[in-house]
């Protein structure tokens, strides 16, 4: 086989940013808020949500906000409140009827992402 001068190099997936002299690196910080949504006139139904998200120093928000709900039994990542019911059913019509209450009113809040950050419980 002859060598044709070629070289393999790994390239680091994570570089360190060069700072200049009297500049700040500037840091990021991660956020979690874990907050829960409940009907206002039947408390006992409650559906958590979480929000993620880094700030910069100046508690700025930097890059996406990941919002999402956690399943009623599973506790595992859902993209709506509809979607923590699956699979999972009241055996009485009137409990069915509050949980559907609920996610309907969780669906039409306006800055849902919002509260999802910034509050611990919202009674809707």
């Amino acid at each position: 086989m002859e060598n044709i001068g070629a070289s393999v190099g790994a390239i680091p997936t994570h570089e360190k940013k060069e700072v200049k002299k009297g500049e700040v690196e500037e840091e990021y910080h991660p956020m979690r808020n874990e907050m829960v949504f409940c009907l206002r006139e039947a408390p006992e139904y409650q559906i958590s949500a979480v929000g993620e998200w880094c700030e910069n120093t100046a508690g700025e928000v930097v890059g996406d906000v990941d919002t999402y709900f956690l399943h009623i039994l599973t506790g595992s990542r859902c993209e709506s409140a509809w979607s923590c019911l699956t699979g999972w059913s009241e055996q009485d019509e009137h409990a069915t009827e509050k949980w559907e209450e609920l996610c309907g009113r969780i669906e039409e809040l306006d800055n849902l992402e919002v509260y999802i950050c910034d509050e611990k419980r919202v009674e809707v």
